[in-house]
């Protein structure tokens, strides 16, 4: 039978455009069936808010545990990527001075050079990252300690690197109650809810409201 008590999140009061956004996900493999189908319902949602899938970046690791250090290197991939890439907007800028210098110095008129269009993916810091896994108790202690630390884990994380961490890891007592959370039920009465979109949902809520509180704005 269904868990009447699995629901979705509700439409946020704004809607947020995820256009300008670039999202990380990185996902444990363990339970594989139940992440693919919560990545699914992720990214899904992350395209229903306007996010790019080149601007979706997703990496995996082996099992949950594993999450936090993978949350907090992506972070910092980001930002070192973003970093990189600033060199060769500064040259583009200097040349761009350089042709206007020639311009004005010389007596002929030149012709109109087209101008440059960036359509790739963005190489900005993530405005978010969702880290999704899936414990299911088992006979011993080993649940418990997984499911704590990795809470803590990502908890820490945003609050230190100021960016937002989704977090997508199911906690299930039985294997169909993970199931139902990821929207693949074996239960006559429905198949429950993917957990993923809300995750989704989530993400770009964050990655907008932090954009502003970073300017000052409220």
């Amino acid at each position: 039978m269904s868990d009447p008590t699995i629901k979705g999140l509700p439409p946020p009061p704004v809607k947020y455009d995820g256009s300008n956004f670039r999202i990380a996900i990185v996902h444990a493999r363990w339970n594989d069936a139940i992440i693919k189908a919560l990545l699914e319902g992720t990214i899904n949602k992350l395209k229903e808010q306007g996010v790019k899938e080149e601007n979706i970046v997703v990496k995996s690791v082996p099992g949950s545990y594993e999450l936090p250090f993978a949350t907090k290197q992506l972070i910092e991939a980001g930002k070192v990527q973003s970093a990189n890439a600033a060199p060769s907007m500064i040259a583009s800028s200097t040349t761009n001075l350089l042709s206007l210098i020639d311009n004005n110095t010389s007596s002929q008129p030149s012709e109109p050079k087209p101008s440059s269009t960036s359509t790739g993916p963005l190489t900005t810091p993530f405005d978010a990252v969702i880290s999704i896994g899936c414990l299911i108790k088992g006979s011993t202690m080993h649940f418990e300690y997984i499911c704590d630390a990795v809470t803590h884990g990502l908890m820490r994380i945003q609050l230190d690197t100021g960016t937002p961490v989704v977090f997508g890891v199911l906690t299930a007592l039985t294997d169909d109650q993970a199931l139902e959370r990821a929207g693949i039920g074996r239960g006559e009465k429905g198949k429950g809810h993917n957990h993923g979109e809300d995750w989704g949902l989530a993400a770009v809520e964050l990655a907008a409201q932090n954009k502003d509180w970073t300017k000052g704005v409220l």
